[in-house]
C-alpha cells in the first residue's frame, strides 16, 4: 500500500537527520548579514532620517530604508532555525542556561561598556564639557539609557523563553511549519506565501496601532513596539523550519528555491519601489504629519512585510545559488567572529563618524571610511577578544 504524500511528509518531521554538513549558504548569510549591519550605522548619519553630519548623499537614503526593512527580522529567523532542536537536543533547563550564557552575559556586559561608549561619542557634541565617568552614571542612574543595537539579544533571548514554554506544552506545536517548510523544497512560493500572510497579520495592526518610531524602554531594554510581532514571527517560522531535517527542507542546498532566485528578486524590487512612491506622498502631499493616517500605515505595512519577506528569500536563495563562488567563501573566514563584531561595532562606527564630522569630505568618503574601518576593527578586536580563556564560548 502506497503512504500518502502528507503521510510521507509527516514521517519526515520526526526522522533523524541524515547529515551532519553545515549548510554554508545559512552560516555566510548570517555573516553577510553582520555586514549589512555595520554598512547600516555607517552610512546613517549621512541620510534624510538620521542627519546628524553636514554631508549627505541620498543613496544611503536608499540602503537605509532597504536594510532596516528586513535585517533584523531576518536575524530573528536565522537564529529561530536552530532554537527547536536545540531545545529538544539539550532540554528546557540546559538550553536556558546556554543561552543565558550566549546573550544574557554579552547583554549585559555591553550595556555597562559598549553602549555607553557609543553614545557618549553622541554626547560629546552637545556637552563637550561632560567626562566619561560622570556621562557614564548618569546613564546608568538616570537615563536615558539606550541599548542601541544589542536590544536584539534580549528580545532573541525572551523569544526563547517563549519556545521552551511552548515547547513544554507540546513539542510538535511546530510540526506544521517544519511540513510546510519540507514542501516547500519543492514548492518554497507555498511557505513564502504562508509565510507573507501570517506575517502581515501579525504586523501590519501593531504598526497602525503604534506607528513606525514608537518604543518600548526601560533601562537599556527597548523594542519597536509595532515590530514585536514581526520579529516573533520570523522567529517562529525559522523554529519551524529548524524543528528537524533542515537539510530536507526548504534551505535545501538541492531545494527549488535557489533556483527562482530572481523571481524572489522581482517581488522585492516592487515593493520596495511602491515604498518610495509612499514615501514621496507623506513628505510632499501630506507633509509629514504626525500621526499618520491609518491608510498609509496600512499600505506602508503591506509593501514593508512584501518587502521584508521577499529580500530574505533572495539573500538566502543567492547564497545557496552560488554557494561555490569565491565572493561567498570571502566570508568564511569572518563567520566565527561575525556575533562579535556585532556586540563591539558600535562605539568604533560612532567615534569614526565623531572623528570625521568636522572634515569637509563628501558624504560617500565619508561612510567609505567609517564602514572599511569600523569593519577592521571590530574584526581585530573580536579576534583579539576570543584569545580571553572562555571568551569564544560567549563571542
Amino acid at each position: 500500500m502506497t503512504m500518502s504524500h502528507s503521510a510521507t511528509i509527516g514521517a519526515e518531521v520526526h526522522a533523524a537527520p541524515q547529515s551532519k554538513v553545515r549548510n554554508l549558504a545559512i552560516d555566510r548569510a548570517r555573516t553577510f548579514l553582520t555586514l549589512v549591519v555595520l554598512l547600516h550605522h555607517a552610512v546613517i548619519p549621512y541620510t534624510y532620517f538620521g542627519h546628524t553630519d553636514p554631508s549627505y548623499f541620498f543613496g544611503f537614503d536608499m540602503i537605509v530604508l532597504a536594510t532596516d526593512s528586513f535585517f533584523m527580522a531576518m536575524f530573528f529567523f536565522l537564529s529561530g532555525l536552530f532554537a527547536w532542536s536545540g531545545i529538544a537536543r539539550k532540554g528546557v533547563r540546559s538550553y536556558v542556561a546556554d543561552r543565558l550564557l550566549r546573550l544574557g552575559l554579552p547583554f549585559a556586559i555591553c550595556a555597562l561598556t559598549v553602549i555607553p561608549l557609543a553614545y557618549y561619542a553622541i554626547s560629546l557634541r552637545e556637552h563637550p564639557e561632560i567626562g566619561f565617568s560622570e556621562f557614564w552614571w548618569n546613564m546608568v542612574t538616570k537615563g536615558p539609557w539606550p541599548s542601541g543595537p544589542i536590544w536584539f539579544l534580549w528580545v532573541l533571548f525572551a523569544f526563547d523563553l517563549v519556545a521552551c514554554l511552548l515547547y513544554r506544552l507540546s513539542p510538535n506545536l511546530l510540526d506544521p511549519i517544519n511540513r510546510l517548510s519540507l514542501h516547500g523544497r519543492r514548492r518554497p512560493a507555498v511557505f513564502f506565501a504562508v509565510m507573507l500572510a501570517v506575517t502581515a497579520a501579525f504586523y501590519i495592526p501593531g504598526r497602525i496601532h503604534f506607528g513606525a518610531s514608537n518604543w518600548f524602554e526601560f533601562g537599556p531594554f527597548s523594542v519597536q513596539h509595532g515590530r514585536v510581532m514581526l520579529y516573533a514571527t520570523y522567529f517562529f517560522f525559522g523554529a519551524g523550519v529548524g524543528v528537524a531535517q533542515m537539510d530536507r527542507g526548504l534551505l535545501a542546498v538541492d531545494g527549488r528555491m535557489a533556483k527562482v532566485s530572481w523571481d524572489w528578486m522581482v517581488l522585492a524590487i516592487v515593493p520596495y519601489c511602491l515604498l518610495w512612491a509612499l514615501i514621496f506622498i507623506k513628505r510632499e502631499i501630506l507633509g509629514n504629519p504626525s500621526p499618520l493616517p491609518d491608510w498609509y500605515e496600512a499600505l506602508y505595512a503591506i509593501c514593508f512585510t512584501v518587502f521584508s519577506v521577499a529580500i530574505m528569500f533572495l539573500i538566502l536563495a543567492i547564497f545557496q545559488r552560488f554557494k561555490q563562488s569565491g565572493s561567498a567563501r570571502l566570508l568564511d573566514p569572518m563567520q566565527g567572529d561575525a556575533f562579535g563584531m556585532f556586540l563591539v561595532h558600535y562605539p568604533i562606527a560612532l567615534w569614526l563618524q565623531y572623528w570625521l564630522f568636522d572634515y569637509d569630505l563628501p558624504a560617500i568618503v565619508k561612510a567609505t571610511i567609517g564602514f572599511v574601518l569600523t569593519v577592521a576593527a571590530s574584526w581585530a578586536l573580536t579576534r583579539a577578544l576570543r584569545q580571553i580563556p572562555g571568551a569564544s564560548k560567549v563571542l
